[in-house]
C-alpha cells in the first residue's frame, strides 16, 4: 500500500475517501447519544468551541512546520497547510500510521525528503504526547482525583516523555531508527530553539483545546477551565497511545467522561461532552482539510538545495 502511495496519485486520493470513512464511521457510530448531546447544548458556546478546535489544530501545524524547517526543509505556509491537515484525515484509519505515511509522501512533492519528512511527522506525535502528558500532570492531581487514579501511569510517563524532547535524546534516537531501516543519518538535528518553539507552539494548542472542552463544559451547566485543558490533554494523549482505535474513538470518550465527572454532576452530562467534542473536533478537521484542498499549490517552494546544510542543530 505504501509503495502504491508513492507512486500513484490515485491510491492518495483512495487513502483519503477511506479515511473520510473511518471519519464518519467515528460520527455517526452512536448517532443517537451523539445527536441528543447536540441538542442539549447552546450553539453559541458549540460555536465558539469549534473555533478553539480550529485554532488549536493550527497551532499544532505550526509546531510541526518549525520541526520540519528545523530540520532543513522550511515549507511556505499555504504548503504547510495542504501537508499537515490532508495527511490529518489519515488518523482516522486503524494503526496510527497512515497519517504519517500520507505526511511524507504530500511533502516529498514539495522536495522533503522522505526520511526527514517521516522524522519531523515522529517528532511532531513526540512533542504532542510529551506536552499532553504534562499539562494533565500538573491540572488533574489538584481537579480530579478519580482521573488521578485511573489513569496515573499516563501521568507518571510525564517527565519520561519531557526529558526525551532534548535534541541530543532525539537525533540519537532518530538516527538509530534510520540505521536499523538501512537510511543514512540526518544531515540536520533539531536544535534546542527548535524544540522550544515547536513546545510553544503546541503548548498553544492545548490552551485552545482546553478552552473547546471548557466552553462545552459551559454548555452543558458546568465550569472548571483549570480541569478542561487537563482532561482534554488527558483524554487526547490516552487515545493516541491506544493505537488500535481510529482517532483515539471511544478511548477519548471515556477518559473524558471520568475526568470531567467532578464539574459536571449531572447524570450523563460529561458524556454529552465528550460526544460533542469528537464532533467539534471531526468537523474542525474537515474543515481545515476542505481549506487545505482549497488553498492548493500555487506558491514556489524551496528546493531542498536551496537551504544551506550545516551539521548541527541549527535555528
Amino acid at each position: 500500500m505504501i509503495s502504491r502511495l508513492r507512486a500513484s496519485r490515485l491510491a492518495r486520493v483512495a487513502l483519503v475517501v477511506v479515511a473520510l470513512g473511518f471519519c464518519g464511521y467515528g460520527l455517526f457510530a452512536r448517532w443517537d447519544d451523539t445527536r441528543d448531546a447536540l441538542t442539549r447544548l447552546s450553539w453559541p458556546y458549540a460555536g465558539a468551541a469549534l473555533l478553539a478546535g480550529v485554532l488549536g489544530l493550527g497551532a499544532w501545524m505550526l509546531a510541526w512546520r518549525r520541526l520540519l524547517a528545523g530540520l532543513g526543509s522550511p515549507l511556505p505556509l499555504r504548503a504547510a497547510v495542504r501537508i499537515y491537515f490532508v495527511s490529518q484525515l489519515g488518523k482516522y484509519i486503524p494503526g496510527s500510521v497512515w497519517a504519517l505515511v500520507a505526511q511524507m509522501e504530500l511533502a516529498k512533492e514539495h522536495r522533503v525528503p522522505r526520511d526527514r519528512g517521516a522524522s519531523a511527522g515522529v517528532l511532531s506525535m513526540a512533542t504532542t504526547v510529551a506536552t499532553g502528558c504534562a499539562v494533565a500532570a500538573v491540572t488533574l492531581p489538584l481537579t480530579s482525583p478519580d482521573a488521578t487514579r485511573r489513569y496515573w501511569w499516563l501521568l507518571a510517563l510525564a517527565p519520561i516523555f519531557l526529558a526525551m524532547l532534548h535534541p541530543r535524546i532525539l537525533a540519537f534516537a532518530l538516527n538509530r531508527a534510520l540505521r536499523l531501516v538501512r537510511r543514512p543519518p540526518l544531515a540536520r538535528a533539531a536544535g534546542l530553539g527548535t524544540m522550544a518553539r515547536a513546545v510553544a507552539w503546541t503548548a498553544v494548542g492545548w490552551l485552545l483545546f482546553g478552552a473547546h472542552t471548557w466552553l462545552l463544559v459551559r454548555a452543558a451547566g458546568g465550569h472548571g477551565l483549570f480541569l478542561a485543558t487537563g482532561a482534554y490533554a488527558l483524554a487526547f494523549t490516552a487515545g493516541f497511545i491506544i493505537i488500535i482505535a481510529p482517532g483515539g474513538v471511544g478511548v477519548r470518550e471515556a477518559a473524558l467522561t471520568v475526568t470531567l465527572g467532578p464539574v459536571l454532576p449531572a447524570a450523563g452530562a460529561p458524556l454529552v461532552v465528550a460526544l460533542a467534542s469528537r464532533v467539534v473536533l471531526t468537523v474542525a478537521d474537515l474543515a481545515w482539510a476542505g481549506a487545505a484542498v482549497l488553498l492548493g499549490t500555487r506558491h514556489p517552494v524551496l528546493a531542498e538545495d536551496e537551504v544551506e546544510p550545516v551539521a548541527g542543530p541549527v535555528d
